[in-house]
């Protein structure tokens, strides 16, 4: 029987070498398959012309339908034009209710999910509510929208009942066209495809219901809970779950293609809880674990690509842009926004927030907007070098969404409208922006020409420096002159004042 204690204590002792030693460490696996194509997603329409008998501008058809934008939840938006700070207050959504997720958008409205159940249709353009419905007691998801309907899933569906319920309503009047209730709570923020809402629940089921009625297509049991959202990409549905493991299913019929597990808990014995909604792109699975590493998974068989230890809890669902080659961002409770190498999970970049990061970043162009949960505030820092651009005191979990002209900002309870300073509700340049358009490409213009300048003047002084040093050590420069190779000490450089400063100049003689 002293075998068994013997085990046990070897190894809690070797769990104790890997709590010194920080935990098992980072790893990466370049032989896992990378699909060098970048993750895409669709532009945002162009602003249109305000004259009197153009369409209105808000009617532009373009539509942010989930969570991260696209259904492989990259958190990623392509722009044609960048949009730059400062930023002007269009319109704002007052309130004294939680706001843990952001909205989405279609058409010529917002639809938002307070954390008390309540879902509101919001006008793109003004801010006010068109409609509110009040769907249950307590949610923390984000809506999906498509084709005149607003699906939601509720944590619970009444005071006092553990027990929630997926909810389609008109997007345009908030009535309700169905209703299904569930046995479990539930805070997956849905995915719509296909005519079918995918989403997870606290009980370990993985719901495929169809979209006209509610009806049940599939379910799945996963082995814990499944609390972020599902990410689709080439006919597979990926999530991770309380129990440490990510999954990808067939969206068809939910059959499992994979499963695979994480021991990056206490002394290696267990694994981390998956909150965070994987993000999916060149041919990976990317998503944050409470054991404080980011994760990358191969979409096709599940094999470890590439994990990366950070600070504290990864809560925040990654983002992906093709910059640099692909870059995922996710923010942890050490305080630190992090900018990895897709491949090989090499960090590019970290940025310090100075407070925990709970929410998932936002790639918007060139930008990337993340929210700090201690400091309730949210910032934009280019894409490529972390470079801080711009940053205000609302904010605290998801950031932003965008509709290429304006950004919608998630504040601790309201909801904002910003756009560019400069530019109509519309998008399009007022008077005053063209003029500062214009000063700005002409101060532009006029740095390049001034770090031309000095270029050429730098170069003028090396080779005159080049040619001294040569006369003085006596060594001669060889060059061909009619078709013969000449040899001889560089000749002094020709000095002159000029006339503009009275500066002496030199600029080296040819040979």
């Amino acid at each position: 029987m002293w075998i068994v204690p013997a085990i046990v204590a070897l190894l809690l002792a070797a769990g104790a070498v890997k709590v010194l030693t920080g935990g098992p460490g980072d790893v990466s696996n370049p032989d896992v398959e990378f699909d060098t194509a970048p993750p895409t997603a669709p532009t945002t329409p162009k602003p249109k012309s305000t004259s009197s008998s153009a369409k209105d501008s808000f009617d532009d058809g373009f539509e942010w339908p989930v969570y991260g934008y696209t259904k492989n939840r990259a958190r990623y938006l392509p722009l044609d034009r960048p949009l730059r700070p400062p930023f002007t207050l269009r319109w704002k959504v007052t309130g004294s209710i939680l706001l843990e997720f952001p909205p989405v958008l279609c058409g010529k409205s917002l639809y938002l999910l307070k954390n008390n159940g309540a879902l509101y249709a919001i006008s793109r353009r003004t801010g006010k509510v068109r409609w509110r419905a009040k769907l249950g007691y307590l949610a923390a998801a984000s809506p999906a929208c498509s084709h005149g309907t607003v699906y939601a899933v509720l944590l619970a569906r009444g005071k006092g009942v553990k027990a929630g319920r997926a909810v389609a309503v008109a997007a345009y009047t908030g009535r309700t066209r169905w209703s299904r209730k569930l046995p479990s709570r539930a805070e997956s923020s849905p995915l719509i495809d296909h005519d079918r809402l995918y989403f997870g629940s606290e009980d370990g089921t993985v719901y495929a219901l169809d979209s006209g009625n509610g009806a049940i297509v599939w379910i799945h049991k996963a082995g814990g809970a499944v609390k972020g959202a599902l990410a689709l990409d080439d006919g597979r549905l990926f999530f991770g779950d309380y129990g440490g493991q990510v999954t990808a299913l067939r969206r068809a019929d939910g059959k499992q293609l994979w499963k695979t597990g994480t021991s990056g808990g206490a002394f290696g014995l267990k694994s981390g809880n998956f909150y965070a909604t994987p993000a999916v792109a060149y041919g990976r699975v990317y998503i944050g674990n409470t054991d404080g590493f980011v994760y990358s998974f191969g979409a096709a068989d599940g094999k470890l690509a590439w994990r990366h230890k950070t600070g504290g809890y990864v809560y925040s669902s990654p983002a992906i842009s093709p910059v640099r080659g692909g870059t995922v961002y996710a923010g942890s409770y050490d305080g630190k926004l992090y900018a990895f190498d897709a491949r090989t999970g090499n960090v590019k970049w970290t940025r310090k927030s100075g407070g925990k990061i709970s929410g998932g970043p936002v790639v918007i162009g060139d930008l990337v907007f993340y929210s700090n949960l201690s400091r309730h505030s949210t910032a934009a820092v280019g894409a490529a070098t972390g470079a801080p651009v711009w940053s205000i005191g609302r904010g605290a979990f998801n950031p932003v969404i965008s509709d290429g002209q304006r950004i919608y900002l998630v504040g601790y309870t309201n909801l904002y409208a910003f756009g560019e300073q400069g530019r109509t509700a519309e998008g399009t340049l007022t008077d005053a922006g063209r003029a500062h358009r214009t000063a700005h490409l002409a101060a532009v213009a006029k740095r390049r020409h001034a770090r031309y300048v000095a270029s050429r003047v730098a170069a003028r002084k090396r080779a005159v420096a080049r040619r001294l040093a040569l006369r003085r050590r006596g060594l001669e420069v060889c060059f061909k002159s009619g078709g013969k190779t000449k040899c001889r000490i560089p000749k002094p450089p020709v000095c002159f004042q000029r006339s503009l400063d009275g500066r002496t100049i030199c600029r080296a003689r040819k040979d």
